[in-house]
């Protein structure tokens, strides 16, 4: 049992079940989420040198890729696979807000994960995310012809969940703490996420009950965008022989948004079907996670034995 407490994959799991079938506490766990998702920003950066905030090129290249990643690639995918599965408007409309909105803050603490390249993750995720306070209004002129979309939340995660965790990890890595810290990082992140899970899930279970057949398109949708994706960028990046690090990066920065978000807005400017794909995709990043983590430590460290 004490064993089972700290596996990575069993804790999700149990948030992710625990979410979909008894979900009321979540309006209570709900207020701990910003805290859990900063203080896992703080742990997973806290390894990452400083020296790799000083180099502008290296900055303004993971940049570059982060918005393509988010935006350019999974973006326009999202868009046009919805399209073909769905014709519900306002499934569309919440479709519409997931491809508007920057990547999952959450990709950084998986690339810790996953050992993949923590400070391109970093880099190219602040990158996507300032690139939003443009790309957004835009998406949001575009397809509703308003910028009603409002930044204040954009800034607000990028500061408080990208910039001052930035500042907390490298304090603590400064100061000899994060030495303290490593031996019980693993099982503070693994539960800070599965309060960030059941919260997430809790809070839209209801949706997901109410309607199970509107699921089906928005499944589809999640299961292309997010596994089919993923395995697509695998491949390619396999094939142009992109370092293994770097190419975990770069599956998660072309396959998450950040749904939590896409779907507070979609609550707040059109109706509860309108947060389905938001809820859906919650829920199919999870599932994507874990069964990356498997692959790592199954399929990865089987073929690293054999050469």
């Amino acid at each position: 049992m004490h064993r089972l407490l700290k596996n990575r994959d069993f804790i999700l799991i149990l948030g992710l079940f625990l979410g979909i079938m008894a979900g009321g506490a979540a309006q209570w766990t709900k207020h701990l989420v910003l805290p859990a998702l900063g203080l896992v920003m703080s742990l997973s950066t806290m390894t990452i040198s400083g020296a790799h905030f000083r180099s502008l090129p290296k900055l303004a290249g993971a940049g570059l890729w982060g918005v393509g990643l988010s935006y350019l690639l999974l973006s326009s995918l999202l868009l046009g696979i919805s399209r073909l599965f769905t014709h519900d408007q306002s499934l569309w409309q919440g479709f519409v807000l997931v491809a508007a909105v920057p990547p999952a803050v959450a990709v950084i603490p998986f690339t810790d994960f996953l050992e993949g390249d923590k400070a391109f993750s970093l880099m190219a995720t602040l990158g996507a995310y300032l690139a939003a306070l443009l790309i957004m209004p835009f998406i949001a002129a575009l397809h509703w012809e308003s910028d009603f979309i409002s930044l204040a939340d954009i800034m607000k995660i990028l500061l408080l969940l990208i910039i001052l965790p930035v500042i907390v990890g490298q304090t603590l890595r400064a100061t000899g703490l994060d030495r303290r810290l490593e031996p019980v990082k693993g099982t503070i992140t693994n539960w800070s996420f599965f309060t960030v899970t059941y919260s997430i899930v809790g809070l839209n279970s209801r949706f997901i009950m109410a309607d199970p057949w509107a699921l089906v398109p928005v499944a589809a949708s999640a299961l292309a965008t997010i596994f089919g994706l993923g395995l697509c960028i695998e491949l390619i990046g396999r094939l142009l022989k992109v370092e293994r690090k770097r190419l975990h990066s770069m599956v998660l920065l072309g396959t998450l948004k950040n749904y939590g978000l896409a779907g507070g807005l979609a609550l707040a400017l059109f109706d509860q079907r309108s947060a389905l794909p938001s809820v859906v995709a919650t829920t199919f990043m999870i599932i994507y996670i874990i069964w990356l983590g498997f692959l790592k430590r199954y399929f990865h460290s089987d073929r690293a034995n054999a050469s």
